[in-house]
Parts: C-alpha cells; sequence; structure tokens
C-alpha cells in the first residue's frame, strides 16, 4: 500500500509539473511568434492570424481530439504528442515566411489541444478518484506558474537572441513533458467498443456537458463570464495607464496581483470547499472575479484596485478548479477526454470572440466602461447561475426519480 501511495505521489508530481512546463512553453511560443509575426508584417492582422492558428484546433477540432484521447492510452498518447510538438516548434525557429509559419502554428495549435485534453483527463489516474479536488487545484496552480514566467522568457528570449532561440527552448519544454510522461507509472485505460455497443461519435463530450443539467448551466455560465472577462484584458493596460496614469510598473502590479490571487484561490481554498457546494462555489467565484473587475473602474484609486484584482484572482483560480472537479466527479471515466477536450473548446471559444469584442468596446465605449461593463455581466452571470441553480437540481431530482420508476 505504502509503495503504492508513494507511486501516485510521484505520478502526480510528473504531471503537475508537465502541466506547469507546457504551460510555459505555450506562452514562450506565443510570445516569441507573436514578436516574429509583428516585425516581419507590422499587421494587427496578421498577429490575429497566428493567434487563431495557434487556439483555433482547440475549438474546432474539440470532438476528434476527445475521441482520439479516450481511444489511445492517454500517457502514451502524451509522449507521442510532445514529440511531435518539439520536432515543429523547432522547425518554426528556422522559418522565414508567414504562411509557413502560420501553418506551422496551425499544427501545433493541434498538439495543444490533445496534450490539454490528454493532462486533465489523467487526472485520477494518477491522484486517485478521492483526491481529484486536491489535484486539480495543484494542478491549476502549477497552470498558472507557467502562464505568468512564458510570457517574461518569451520577451527576454526574443530580446535576447531572436525567435530561434526562443522556440528551440520552447522545443525543448516539450521534450521535457515527454520525459515526464514515459516516467509515469499510471495508466488510463483507453475506451473499447464491444459488439452492440453504441460507438462512441466525436459529438459526445459536447453532448455530454450540456445534457447534465448542472453541468449544462455551468458550462453555460463560464462561456458568458469567459467572453466578456477576456475581452477586458485588453482594456486592463489602458484603464491603468491612460485613465488612472499610473505606468508600466503599475500594470505589472495588477497583473501580479490578480495571479496571486489565482494561486491562492486554487492551492488553499479549493480544499475548503465541501463536495455539495462545487457548483455554488463555481459560481460564487465566477461573480467575485467579476466584481474585481467592475468596481475599480467606479472608484478610480489604484491600491483599491490592486485589492480587488488579488480578491478577482481569487474567485477566478477557485471557479477554474470547481468547474474542472465537477467534471471530474459528473462524468464517466472513460468519457473525461472528450469531455475535457469539450470543455476546452466552450473555454477557447469564448477566448476566440473575446479577442474582437475586446478591441471593438475599447474603441467604441473605452476602457473605463469596458471593464465596468466586462466585470458587471460576469458578476452578473454567476448570481444568475446561484439563483437558477435550486430549480436545475430539482428537475435533475424529478428526472431522476421517473428514470429510477420506470428501471
Amino acid at each position: 500500500m505504502m509503495k503504492r501511495s508513494l507511486l501516485r505521489e510521484r505520478d502526480f508530481s510528473l504531471l503537475a509539473g508537465s502541466v506547469g512546463v507546457s504551460a510555459l512553453g505555450d506562452w514562450l511560443a506565443g510570445i516569441v511568434l507573436i514578436l516574429q509575426i509583428q516585425s516581419m508584417t507590422d499587421s494587427g492582422l496578421a498577429v490575429s492570424a497566428l493567434l487563431i492558428c495557434l487556439w483555433a484546433p482547440v475549438v474546432v477540432l474539440a470532438g476528434h481530439v476527445g475521441l482520439l484521447v479516450d481511444r489511445i492510452e492517454t500517457t502514451r498518447l502524451l509522449v507521442v504528442v510532445s514529440l511531435l510538438q518539439a520536432g515543429i516548434a523547432a522547425a518554426l525557429g528556422f522559418v522565414g515566411s508567414v504562411p509557413a509559419i502560420l501553418a506551422l502554428a496551425a499544427v501545433l495549435g493541434v498538439g495543444f489541444a490533445l496534450s490539454q485534453a490528454a493532462e486533465f483527463a489523467l487526472v485520477p489516474a494518477v491522484a486517485g478518484t478521492d483526491r481529484v479536488r486536491e489535484a486539480n487545484g495543484h494542478i491549476e496552480t502549477a497552470r498558472y506558474i507557467g502562464f505568468t514566467i512564458g510570457p517574461l522568457c518569451g520577451g527576454l528570449l526574443a530580446a535576447a537572441g531572436g525567435t530561434r532561440v526562443g522556440m528551440l527552448v520552447n522545443a525543448a519544454s516539450f521534450l521535457v513533458v515527454a520525459g515526464a510522461a514515459l516516467a509515469m507509472r499510471a495508466r488510463r485505460v483507453p475506451l473499447t467498443v464491444a459488439d452492440g455497443d453504441a460507438k462512441p461519435r466525436i459529438r459526445d463530450g459536447v453532448v455530454q456537458l450540456f445534457t447534465d443539467r448542472v453541468l449544462g448551466l455551468g458550462m453555460t455560465i463560464a462561456f458568458v463570464s469567459l467572453l466578456f472577462m477576456s475581452a477586458s484584458i485588453p482594456a486592463d493596460v489602458f484603464f491603468v495607464k491612460s485613465v488612472l496614469g499610473v505606468g508600466d510598473v503599475g500594470y505589472s502590479l495588477v497583473f501580479t496581483f490578480w495571479t496571486v490571487g489565482m494561486i491562492f484561490g486554487a492551492l488553499r481554498l479549493s480544499r475548503l470547499v465541501p463536495k455539495t457546494s462545487l457548483v455554488v462555489v463555481a459560481f460564487a467565484g465566477v461573480a467575485v472575479q467579476g466584481l474585481g473587475k467592475a468596481l475599480p473602474p467606479i472608484f478610480l484609486i489604484f491600491g483599491l484596485m490592486l485589492v480587488c484584482y488579488m480578491i478577482g484572482g481569487v474567485g477566478h483560480g477557485l471557479k477554474n478548479v470547481m468547474f474542472r472537479t465537477l467534471i471530474h466527479e459528473r462524468v464517466p471515466e472513460e468519457m473525461h477526454g472528450r469531455a475535457f477536450a469539450a470543455y476546452n473548446g466552450v473555454r477557447n471559444g469564448a477566448e476566440l470572440g473575446a479577442l474582437a469584442l475586446g478591441g471593438f468596446l475599447i474603441a467604441v465605449i473605452g476602457a473605463r466602461t469596458t471593464l465596468l461593463v466586462a466585470g458587471g455581466v460576469s458578476a452578473a452571470a454567476g448570481v444568475f447561475g446561484i439563483a437558477l441553480l435550486p430549480r436545475i437540481r430539482a428537475r435533475e431530482a424529478v428526472a431522476l426519480e421517473r428514470a429510477a420508476a420506470g428501471a
């Protein structure tokens, strides 16, 4: 028993480390490639095209990705995908034409989609079904650390050695992930289809998320909230520098305070939530992160903005852990690949929509009002979810009673 526990702890450490390194590498690559495309074209459309190539596969191929993750042993798939990504990343360091960069970036985006779904589908296998929430808290924290360090590394490497050095470092990060996956002992049993069973479909993940009444409400609230919260990100820099009159250091502090809050919410507060309160806390997290954005443009006090952003970050981190844990607990394990691929598709679909929405809102209503609207809509979405939840649960209970009676 002790040996099994130690192996599980080791595997979980490898998975959490892989997620952190993967997030760091993804953002490092994104920053390096954005800087390269911008310097080659001086075109906002070209930069937007790059971002679409990197992140659209997560949305467009969600069904196919999820089915592949469920049909192939997950650690083996993660090894193969990471090695392929390492090759693509290295090739991007030696490519000098925009069409070739965009094409390779799209292939790299397919790898992102596969690795993200595979990593979260592995959580119960490496952590145990009784520690899923705690594991998600640690994994979310690892992601946030990668998100924070990756852009900084990308900017420094691009400045020091250009695109080639940055992408070779990115390639090395994929090799680290492949090595960690190879070292894992845990295995996730792939989906098998017996004669007479219904064949798995590419839309199973979306169907599972939205036919489950509680998850369906959660995914809707998450999409609306993320659409507006992501649209507010470009407004932060304009609000801090132009409205509050604080310089670059102030903007960096705003970003840092939000990230610190996310880590505290994911790593510390999430483990205190009772199992029966996951959904309510997820919606409360949505409301809190929205208020964190909505209050500063009302009072126009920079110190208050830092406090609000830290509290908003706490809600953000807590919300992410709750939603992922809900999927782990309410979706059958053999469908986790499809469910998480669909969830990532919903998230990235909202973020792609936010790329257009954010710029439009800033141009039309200004940064201050953009933050107020974006935060307000997110907060309202969270409150709406809390208010509607009892009715959804009552309908779910009635449906279960009818199903039991019919059986």
